[in-house]
């Protein structure tokens, strides 16, 4: 078993917080104002040179960096006709770039990223709205509805959108921690599908931990989609497929889900008694 020391971060004790400490706050207010979306020709006219840098420069030195591999790219092929049509991603959130993995992956598709409001707001805002984050409105039902439509425009109109369910990025965190139920309602109020994805970790070599001090090294593997249930009122169809997609990125992680540390049935964030210790885990089945 490989254990990527992740005792050295300071996890909080509630899964879904975040502990980098943002430097920064531009100013930005997420109201009704707000274009969650910005289909402005400035903006989207940067937005296609940052896109054309991400594959000549970003996704290579991304992949030499975290000694990416990716697996099951096959499917992104196989389920085409139903991806084309607008999907929803999933994954584990365990590396500041490891939304630039998630991107190489699903090519040639384009994402738009769900994204934490002080991240859109600190150092880094204007890179992660180039890459296509969409800030999340917190204090404001108002901006909410207007955030909401926006989401439902971009998957109606074939778009692609991920999300991190944990709700927050915890470095090299073994197990996946339980998936906040709204990704699960925008799949299910928009009748669109979830691609879950799963990110695991190898030990690196000699020279890799001597040089760049490198903690591990990243798998990500794609699994295949998930569907609503329809047969299942709304309710109990966000909380099934939020069941079904943790589970799923739990095996692409090679994790068993009966084996996390945390409640194989639906999961709330806001339990802390899904602990067995503020720390990770080693990874199972690394390769």
């Amino acid at each position: 078993m490989f254990d990527p020391q992740t005792n050295r971060y300071p996890y909080p004790e509630i899964t879904d917080r975040h502990y980098l400490e943002i430097h920064k706050d531009r100013g930005f207010v997420f109201d009704t104002s707000y274009p969650y979306i910005d289909r402005s020709r400035w903006f989207r006219f940067r937005q296609k040179l940052v896109r054309m840098l991400l594959n000549v420069i970003v996704f290579p030195m991304t992949s030499v960096r975290l000694g990416l591999k990716i697996e099951g790219r096959e499917n992104i092929k196989k389920y085409k006709d139903v991806l084309s049509d607008g999907a929803i991603s999933v994954c584990n959130h365990v590396h500041m770039w490891d939304y630039l993995a998630v991107m190489k992956a699903i090519r040639p598709y384009r994402s738009y990223l769900l994204s934490w409001g002080k991240n859109i707001n600190g150092e880094n805002g204007t890179l992660i709205r180039m890459v296509g984050g969409i800030p999340i409105p917190e204090d404001s039902v108002a901006a909410q509805k207007v955030f909401l439509k926006e989401i439902r425009t971009l998957l109606n109109d074939h778009g692609w959108l991920h999300i991190y369910a944990e709700g927050s990025m915890w470095e090299y965190y073994a197990p996946i921690r339980p998936f906040k139920r709204g990704a699960a309602m925008i799949a299910v109020t928009n009748n669109k599908p979830f691609l879950p994805l799963g990110i695991s970790y190898r030990e690196p070599g000699r020279i890799r931990r001597k040089i760049f001090r490198q903690t591990a090294l990243f798998t990500l593997r794609i699994g295949e989609p998930l569907y609503p249930d329809m047969s299942l009122k709304p309710k109990e169809r966000e909380k099934d497929l939020t069941i079904r997609a943790h589970n799923a990125v739990c095996s692409l992680a090679g994790i068993d889900p009966k084996d996390n540390i945390y409640d194989s049935d639906f999961n709330d964030s806001k339990r802390i008694d899904y602990y067995t210790s503020t720390y990770g885990v080693g990874y199972r089945g690394s390769r």
